[in-house]
């Protein structure tokens, strides 16, 4: 089952548009995107800008470039493994995307933080204070996009909610992505104005008068039994049934296949048992394994895991995958009951994309999706390692996932 929220309020006029450049000059590529954008959205000077852009790029230069373009506004986004924009979804190492948008009923505003790996709460607590700092009582949703290697989302979200219930409020919708990486995973992305940092996180808050709904889905079925995690610590797991951890993977994976991890969990996870308050939504939570520690003998998850805990080997189902676009399209039209959104934003995990698919099926699948959402709005979207959206109510961490938001 598919998870869709409303927050009620009503949209007025908003003016935004989205451009897509495959130049590999990363100045001409930068300009390029934004001159569609700016066109497409007919305004000159935008009042904020998101930027999602591939790992071929000078990250500094292009978001340099974007800034000068756009007038030094606001700007917030990611590094990922492609983009996607109307009619097209990318997966080279030299593609960008901007969108622009010119609102007198929306408000943004952008903090960052860094300091993932080693202080997750803290920083959590650091980019809440910051956002606090110039809260909105109209603040409707969040949009996170958090470092995809080195997060640990559990404890950052520790961090986020104390901050916000230390200072009476409570945390809004959170939508967005993990920052991507190219196939070796050596670093990632988040743009914040002109900063550009790593192990880090940068928020946006979104204020004002409009609506926001989502609606999620993730494509992986279990191929083996029910195990259970007996050693773990934090999002490290260390042993599966009593057994080491790599003796339970040497089941289901080659030696060469393990030696091989960035590319082995394109198409490898695990299954977690979904909470209960998400039972109607899925059976599962999946989970991502961004790295493996030999000497240790551990996995790493992008949440904490507790012993314990019920454990499935997954994989993705391509079958499962084209039921769900059917599925999120149907639950955001109802939604919308007729009206145009202002904004489509789609967090897809990149172990969704061709990998998987095949390039052709990929672009069939987003293509389906788009005709059955509108053609012509203004979309822009990430291939991410890892997925954040709510399921009734709760701001969750998922991966393998296609999340869909629309404001209007």
């Amino acid at each position: 089952m598919l998870e869709t929220e409303v927050f009620q309020h009503s949209a007025m006029g908003t003016q935004a548009g989205v451009g897509m450049s495959h130049l590999r000059n990363v100045t001409q590529a930068a300009k390029e995107a934004v001159q569609k954008a700016m066109t497409a959205a007919n305004i000159t000077q935008p009042d904020f800008v998101f930027l999602f852009a591939s790992l071929g790029y000078h990250q500094q230069k292009l978001v340099q470039v974007v800034r000068q373009e756009t007038g030094n506004c606001p700007l917030a986004g990611c590094s990922g493994q492609g983009v996607i924009v109307q009619n097209e979804a990318d997966e080279s190492n030299f593609s960008v995307a901007v969108m622009v948008i010119q609102s007198d009923e929306l408000r943004f505003t952008n903090r960052y933080a860094v300091g993932l790996k080693e202080q997750p709460t803290e920083t959590g607590q650091t980019i809440a204070s910051k956002l606090l700092m110039d809260f909105s009582e109209q603040a409707q949703a969040m949009f996170l996009f958090t470092d995809g290697i080195t997060v640990n989302f559990d404890r950052l979200m520790t961090g986020i909610e104390s901050e916000f219930a230390q200072q009476g409020y409570t945390v809004p919708p959170i939508l967005g992505g993990a920052a991507g990486s190219d196939i070796e995973m050596k670093a990632t992305y988040q743009y914040c104005d002109d900063q550009v940092i790593s192990d880090g996180v940068v928020a946006t808050l979104l204020s004002g008068d409009c609506q926001v709904i989502w609606a999620l889905n993730h494509g992986c079925v279990p191929i083996g039994q029910e195990r259970k995690i007996t050693r773990a610590q934090g999002n490290k797991i260390f042993e599966i049934d009593h057994q080491p951890v790599f003796e339970v993977l040497r089941e289901y994976l080659t030696e060469e296949e393990i030696q091989a991890w960035d590319r082995t969990i394109v198409a490898f996870c695990f299954g977690l048992k979904a909470p209960n308050y998400a039972q109607d939504h899925d059976e599962f939570v999946i989970r991502y394994l961004p790295s493996k520690d030999d000497v240790a003998g551990s996995v790493t998850l992008q949440t904490d895991v507790v012993e314990g805990s019920s454990i499935w080997i997954t994989r993705r189902d391509p079958e499962k995958i084209a039921q769900g676009i059917d599925t999120i399209a149907e639950h955001l039209n109802t939604q919308l009951q007729a009206q145009s959104a202002k904004l489509i934003f789609q967090f897809d995990c990149y172990g969704r994309g061709k990998s998987v698919l095949g390039e052709l099926e990929k672009q069939r699948l987003e293509q389906k999706l788009q005709q059955q959402v509108g053609t012509s709005l203004p979309w822009i979207g990430l291939y991410t390692h890892g997925e954040i959206a709510p399921i009734k109510g709760r701001n969750g961490f998922h991966n393998y996932t296609l999340v869909l938001a629309a404001i209007y």
